[in-house]
């Protein structure tokens, strides 16, 4: 009985937040770019100021990740992302073609429904929160159960901000009786307009189920090739970084690596040297069955987990200090455990006789899970580098950078985001990093500028003439032509 009046108390407060939400909404829809980029700034800039607070209450609530890293990507989704959009417009006219006669007016989409992941919760509601209001829309989050607290005090600390800076009350609002019966009716309410799903492979299918638009992200498994010509050191040193950093906890980090057999032993000696442990074929197999659990899904107890608290979970001895476990495998597939995601410090090591068999093993690993989210390759070779951009099925080639950092832009020139599109391939409606320009709708005015005539081909004369002509007519054109010709001969 507790348990279904909690589903009733969660499905109620969905009903009237996003009532709250949509009369807010109405609210932002007529303000002006000035007024919008006011409460932008103040959410970014409270985002920011809360970052190491926020970064700790995440860590100790989930157990997850390192607090230190969680503080960088409370700064990266606060003062990167408003970086990045700061001066982006989205408010009334985005364009006005004087020459074309087409005019481009931004369209707010209304009520997003934002769901939340235990990985990083308080930096994805920081950006969310960011584009949705960019872009003139209200959200409404759905939070993992897991990381209530830290989620619902992210959006009070934000909320509070926004608010003094003028924005609508219930333009940013949170369930705080989570279930999934809530966040049912948060995803098919009739005024959601798009939902921007982050989390598991189930709960992203469930949005695209709903019957609402949705933005969903399908699962990184994303490959890193450390190809002949390149900085081996470098490109090590980049993928421990990544691997890492929050003990892997973002989608795009590295899951696995691939070599060519001629540099294999120089990597190997590298990546010891940098700390990582090469499991044995015993200690391997011991580890595999703590990945996965029985229904073909990530372990949560290895999630997020330091290298010290996975091999004492998987009773294995490996030296102090170890950053990375290494497991070195043959084999793609669901029922092989290291081809798979694995948002932990482990990462499987394959190698392929050249290059050639090295993008085709990619491709595998990729197409068994993963496919549309991201790949790394390490190179100097720009030809190679262009064969692996136009083969690869993902939507973020990374060159020459840490997997985790360059996908979410960090490192890299793309838009900076921790929401990342995967494409029809993946299974989502966008292989965009996501920003305010994919929570507005444009409408397009434009002026006609030709007629129907215009559109008519217009035949030559001599056809036309002929064609105007009645059959008796043209039987008497046809004799006289012919009668000329005989008298002519």
């Amino acid at each position: 009985m507790e348990t279904l009046d909690k589903d009733l108390r969660s499905i109620q407060e969905v009903r009237n937040l996003v009532k709250q939400a949509k009369e807010a909404q109405a609210k932002l829809a007529v303000m002006t770019q000035e007024q919008i980029d006011a409460i932008v700034k103040a959410i970014a800039d409270a985002g920011y100021t809360h970052r190491e607070k926020l970064a700790k209450m995440a860590n100790e609530e989930t157990g997850f990740g390192r607090w230190q890293d969680k503080i960088v990507k409370n700064a990266f989704a606060s003062k990167h992302v408003y970086e990045s959009i700061k001066d982006m417009k989205t408010v009334g006219v985005l364009k006005d073609d004087k020459a074309h006669k087409v005019m481009e007016v931004a369209v707010p989409v209304g009520v997003v429904a934002g769901l939340i992941p235990s990985t990083n919760p308080t930096s994805t509601v920081i950006y969310k929160t960011l584009i949705a209001l960019k872009a003139g829309n209200s959200i409404v989050f759905s939070p993992h159960p897991n990381a209530l607290k830290s989620i619902l005090e992210t959006v009070k600390i934000i909320n509070e901000a926004a608010l003094q800076a003028g924005c609508p009350e219930g333009a940013i609002a949170v369930m705080t009786v989570p279930t999934i019966q809530g966040t049912d009716q948060l995803m098919k309410h009739n005024d959601v307009a798009l939902i921007l799903a982050t989390g598991g492979t189930a709960m992203v299918k469930a949005a695209y189920s709903s019957g609402t638009p949705a933005i969903g992200v399908g699962p990184g498994n994303g490959p890193a090739f450390i190809e002949q010509s390149a900085n081996i050191p470098l490109a090590v040193k980049r993928i421990l970084d990544s691997k890492t950093f929050d003990n892997g906890t973002i989608c795009a980090s590295e899951q696995s690596v691939v070599v060519e057999a001629c540099s294999k032993e120089a990597v190997v000696a590298e990546f010891k040297k940098q700390g990582a442990y090469f499991l044995s074929a015993e200690q391997a197999a011991q580890l595999g069955r703590f990945i996965m659990r029985a229904n073909g899904t990530m372990n949560p107890q290895i999630v997020g987990r330091s290298v010290e608290h996975i091999a004492k979970l998987a009773n294995l001895q490996v030296p102090a200090g170890t950053r990375v476990l290494i497991a070195e495998e043959t084999r793609v597939g669901h029922n092989v455990p290291y081809s798979r995601e694995k948002l932990a410090p482990i990462l499987a090591f394959y190698t392929e006789e050249n290059w050639e068999a090295a993008c085709a093993r990619c491709i595998e690993i990729l197409n068994g899970e993963g496919a549309g989210h991201t790949m790394i390759i390490h190179s100097e070779n720009e030809d190679i580098v262009r064969q692996f951009a136009l083969k690869k099925p993902v939507s973020r080639l990374l060159v020459n950078t840490a997997g985790a950092l360059g996908g979410i832009g960090a490192t890299t020139a793309l838009a900076p985001a921790l929401t990342l599109g995967c494409g029809a391939v993946g299974g989502s409606s966008t292989s965009d990093n996501i920003s305010p320009l994919n929570l507005l709708n444009i409408r397009r005015m434009a002026y006609g500028l030709r007629e129907l005539e215009d559109l008519t081909e217009k035949q030559p004369a001599s056809q036309s003439s002929l064609a105007n002509l009645s059959v008796n007519d043209k039987e008497q054109l046809i004799s006289m032509i012919v009668t000329r010709i005989l008298a002519e001969m």
